[in-house]
C-alpha cells in the first residue's frame, strides 16, 4: 500500500480492523445528529485525502469521489448518501451494476 495515504486503508484506523469499502468508510466520517446540515466542500477539506477502498485492488482519495457530487449542501445523511451513490456511479467507482450499463457485470 502506498505510504502517501494519511492512514493505511486496511489498518485499524482506516478500516477498524477489517477491510471496509466505499460508502461505509464515508458514512463513518459523519454523525447523523451533529453534522447536518453539511457543506460538501467543508467535508472534503477535512477528509478529502482519506483513502477509500473501492474494491480489493483499488483505493482512491475521498476527494476523487466527491468531484462528482453535485449538491453543495446536504440537509440530512440520506441526502448525502444519495448524492455520493450517484457520484460513485457517475465516476465509475462502482463496478457492480445490476441495472446499469452492463447488468451481467457483478464484481464487488
Amino acid at each position: 500500500m502506498s505510504s502517501d495515504w494519511p492512514v493505511d486503508p486496511d489498518g485499524e484506523e482506516g478500516s477498524e480492523g477489517m477491510r471496509k469499502y466505499d460508502m461505509r468508510i464515508i458514512a463513518d466520517k459523519v454523525d447523523e445528529e451533529e453534522d447536518f446540515p453539511m457543506v460538501r466542500d467543508e467535508f472534503v477539506e477535512e477528509y478529502g485525502d482519506y483513502p477509500i477502498r473501492i474494491n480489493y485492488k483499488r483505493v482512491v482519495p475521498m476527494r476523487e469521489i466527491f468531484e462528482n457530487v453535485e449538491p453543495e449542501r446536504f440537509e440530512t445523511i440520506l441526502d448525502m448518501h444519495k448524492a455520493v451513490g450517484d457520484a460513485m456511479r457517475a465516476g465509475d467507482f462502482w463496478e457492480y451494476h445490476p441495472q446499469g450499463k452492463n447488468p451481467e457485470r457483478k464484481h464487488a
